[in-house]
């Protein structure tokens, strides 16, 4: 009869397949003051958590401690500002209509307060674009544009930790331990390798799917495998007539 297949064992499941959590402490944002406010706060200690790809700083201001991703020359005792008075500096956390338009920002607020969503990857940097009435234009590290609310509030530089991804893994058990970190499978079975009893891309004298890619949404969870409910499929043409 085989085994499931491993989409099956995904979800809402055991701990094996969870979303990446385990072995996380620290709640990542940026203090509550109050509005209008500026304070200096100071980096207690820059330490790497499980599961995450950046590093982070312990950061003391106005009597609370949080916890921010670590940017691209901060040290312990670095002193930054936080609030809507800070100087445009490295680490400084400013609200994003205080802050020159061509800077580059990271732990970017999507909603006001909500201690920075955005921007958040090892290396990672936005650079604002402009501010307007309606709101600040960001342009993220993916080249998408997104107006967001000009009192969010943004870290002046660059996340650290950049050029993680250039070390090569060499061996398979590094890349099997990060990905035990991350809550993630490894090694992964492709579908086609597999036999026919086993997956529905697998069997055949060759490695093909021997059917359609494209899935139902509302496919069973044996079949349901490969892109599900796609918006297109195959590949784009341009009629003679619709160029004239």
């Amino acid at each position: 009869m085989g085994k499931r297949i491993l989409q099956r064992h995904r979800g809402k499941g055991g701990l094996q397949y969870r979303a990446p959590t385990k072995g996380r402490y620290a709640v990542v944002g940026y203090p509550f003051l109050n509005e209008g406010s500026t304070v200096q706060g100071t980096v207690l200690n820059i330490s790497h958590e499980r599961g995450r790809e950046y590093p982070l700083a312990q950061v003391e201001a106005a009597g609370k401690r949080c916890y921010i991703p670590a940017v691209t020359g901060l040290t312990i005792g670095s002193v930054i500002e936080i609030g809507s008075q800070a100087a445009v500096a490295q680490g400084n956390v400013l609200p994003l209509s205080n802050i020159p338009e061509g800077t580059a920002i990271c732990n970017i607020e999507r909603y006001k307060g909500d201690g920075g969503r955005l921007v958040r990857n090892a290396g990672a940097t936005a650079t604002l674009f402009a501010n307007s009435p309606i709101g600040a234009v960001i342009r993220l590290p993916s080249g998408k544009s997104i107006t967001i609310p000009s009192g969010c509030r943004a870290s002046v530089g660059v996340v650290s930790g950049a050029g993680r991804t250039e070390k090569p893994f060499l061996r398979a058990g590094p890349r099997y331990h990060l990905k035990q970190a991350k809550c993630k499978m490894y090694p992964r079975m492709r579908g086609i390798a597999m036999a026919a009893v086993y997956h529905p891309f697998g069997g055949g004298r060759h490695q093909h799917p021997g059917k359609s890619t494209s899935t139902s949404r509302n496919a069973p969870p044996g079949r349901k495998v490969g892109l599900i409910a796609p918006r297109k499929t195959g590949r784009k043409r341009l009629r003679a007539d619709v160029r004239r």
